[in-house]
Parts: C-alpha cells; sequence; structure tokens
C-alpha cells in the first residue's frame, strides 16, 4: 500500500491526538514566539460594555451626589431652582445651623433609638424563625418560610396603612383584644411614650422575615459533623449554639447587621404614613426631617442635612466592618 504524504500523516496523526483527548500545543506567534493575549484589547472591550452602567450610573448617582454635596454650602430655596448658579456660597452655616437646630437633634436622637433597637430586634427575630424552621420544623416549611418572608417584599406604604388601623385607639385589633382581656389599651401612635416603640416592633415585623432567609441558608450549609462531634464531647443545644452556629454565621450576621442599619437610618415612609413624624416629634427620624426641609424650600439647609446622614451610614457601615471582620 502506498505511503501517504507526510504532511497528511501529520495531519492525521494530529486529528487522531485530538480525538483522544491529548491537548494540542499552543499556536506559535510571530517570530516562533507562543500566542499572547492582547490585554489593551480586553480592556478596551471590557470599558465598552461598562459604559451603559456606568452612563447610568453617573447620571442617577454621583452627579446628583456631588450636586447635593455642592447644595449643601449654598443658601439655595426652591425659588432657586431656575437660576441655580445664581445663589450665594455660606460655606459652612447649613452644618453649623445643623447642629444648633433643636427640631434636627430630636430626629437625630429618634433615629438613633430606632437603629439601636429595631437593628437586634429584627436580627434575633430572623435568626430565631431560621433556627425554627432548619430544626424544628419539618412540615410546610415553605409554607411558613413564605409567610415570614411576605411582608418585606410588600409595599411599605400598605404595610404602614395597615399597622395604623391595627394600633387605631377605638377600632384597632390591637386594643379590641385587650379590652377582651378586660385591659384598657394606649393610645399607641397618639402618645409620645408609644408612638416610636410601636414603629420599632412593626418595622421589625415587616423586615426579620429578609434575615430569616439569609440566615436560614446559611445554617444549611454548616456541616452536621460538628454538631454530631459537640454532642458526642457533651455540649448542650447553648453551647453548640454559641460555639457552632454563631461563629461560623460571622459573616452574615455582618451582611445583616449593616445591611440593616444602613436601612433604619434612613426610615422615612414609617413616620410619614402613621404619624407625620408626632406626636411632639417623638417620631421624626432623620429622614423625615430632611423631607420636611426640602418640602418647605430650604434646599440648601435639607442637602446639608443630608450629606451628614450619608457621612454618618458610610462611617457606621465602616465601623462594623471593621468590627465584625472576619479573623478579628
Amino acid at each position: 500500500m502506498a505511503a501517504l504524504p507526510s504532511g497528511l500523516a501529520r495531519g492525521d496523526r494530529r486529528g487522531a491526538d485530538t480525538r483522544d483527548g491529548e491537548r494540542a500545543l499552543p499556536r506559535a506567534g510571530r517570530g516562533g514566539g507562543p500566542a499572547v493575549s492582547n490585554p489593551p484589547r480586553k480592556t478596551a472591550h471590557a470599558w465598552l460594555f461598562s459604559a451603559p452602567f456606568l452612563a447610568v450610573f453617573a447620571l442617577m448617582y454621583a452627579l446628583p451626589l456631588l450636586a447635593g454635596l455642592a447644595m449643601g454650602f449654598t443658601d439655595m430655596r426652591s425659588t432657586d431652582v431656575r437660576n441655580p448658579f445664581a445663589v450665594n456660597f455660606v460655606g459652612f452655616a447649613n452644618f453649623e445651623r445643623l447642629f444648633q437646630d433643636e427640631t434636627m437633634r430630636r430626629a437625630a436622637t429618634n433615629t438613633l433609638f430606632f437603629v439601636v433597637t429595631t437593628t437586634p430586634l429584627t436580627i434575633a427575630m430572623g435568626l430565631g424563625a431560621a433556627i425554627l424552621l432548619n430544626s424544628g420544623v419539618t412540615r410546610l416549611r415553605s409554607f411558613f418560610r413564605l409567610g415570614y418572608y411576605l411582608p418585606y417584599v410588600t409595599s411599605i406604604i400598605g404595610v404602614a396603612v395597615a399597622w395604623r388601623l391595627l394600633l387605631d385607639p377605638q377600632a384597632g385589633l390591637v386594643n379590641s383584644l385587650l379590652r377582651s382581656a378586660g385591659v384598657d389599651g394606649p393610645a399607641w401612635l397618639l402618645d409620645e411614650r408609644t408612638a416610636l416603640p410601636a414603629l420599632v416592633v412593626m418595622t421589625a415585623w415587616r423586615n426579620f422575615g429578609f434575615d430569616m432567609v439569609v440566615f436560614l441558608a446559611a445554617l444549611q450549609g454548616v456541616p452536621k459533623e460538628l454538631y454530631e462531634a459537640a454532642e458526642v464531647d457533651g455540649a448542650g443545644a447553648f453551647a453548640a449554639f454559641r460555639r457552632i452556629t454563631l461563629p461560623m454565621l460571622r459573616p452574615v450576621l455582618l451582611f445583616c447587621g449593616v445591611y440593616s442599619a444602613a436601612g433604619f437610618m434612613q426610615f422615612l415612609e414609617e413616620p410619614l404614613v402613621m404619624t407625620r413624624g408626632g406626636p411632639l416629634d417623638s417620631t421624626l427620624s432623620a429622614s423625615l426631617a430632611i423631607f420636611n426641609q426640602f418640602g418647605a424650600g430650604d434646599y440648601g439647609f435639607g442637602a446639608a442635612a443630608a450629606t451628614v446622614l450619608f457621612t454618618v451610614i458610610a462611617a457606621f457601615s465602616f465601623a462594623q466592618f471593621r468590627w465584625l471582620r472576619p479573623g478579628r
């Protein structure tokens, strides 16, 4: 049988090697060296695909943020919107007024109380529900998971209106149940002693479903061998929770803590719909106070307050990351 040409034989052998699973050698580049990629071209392609997002981010986030920061150093009011560059530069006068304003100090105190109480309450409720669903509830687990999570995806306006009706001192369901038990319920949203705690309970109830879903996913990733080894060593349920569950959930605790605290610092719809900041500013939040300043047309002062709130949220989030970071 006649021998095949050498080039064809080599081509057939390369095809056979490829079919047999052997890795083909890289193609040689110019000058006999190995072929290399083109990093500048890849970088250009990356920027090209990122351009739509960067344009939207710059237009909808970065520019308004910088404009708001600059506005805080001016005396801009609603009447200056048609000619915004004719405003006067006032330096730090708005910030000095901010720290001297009694209403703003009351709003900051209410916001601090709201964050300090609602954040741990929401996390505790979410973690407790996740532990029950992970170990204690075997039937209808999906039903309970959906039921706990549903308020979180429901409109905050609808939830606030429903709770306002529930807490009505005359026809509300809460006081009706208390009266049936022989107890006179307070005017929850009309008493400055109970209005803000009522908002805390409502907000924790609405938001703990999100933390529950996150904690439940994290609990299902904890190796069961750790609990089995702890049980063999004689550790009880509380010791296993403190020595195994909490350390394994530390990154999730960090995420939920930062996410919840940053969101609660901006709480606006709850007092706006349920109490309008009353009674006697007892539920006035920082965001609602800023909203009121813009509504009154004092844009410069409102922008200064918004800048301070943004700075506080960023600093608080950074401190939480430093405190709860893995390996600390």
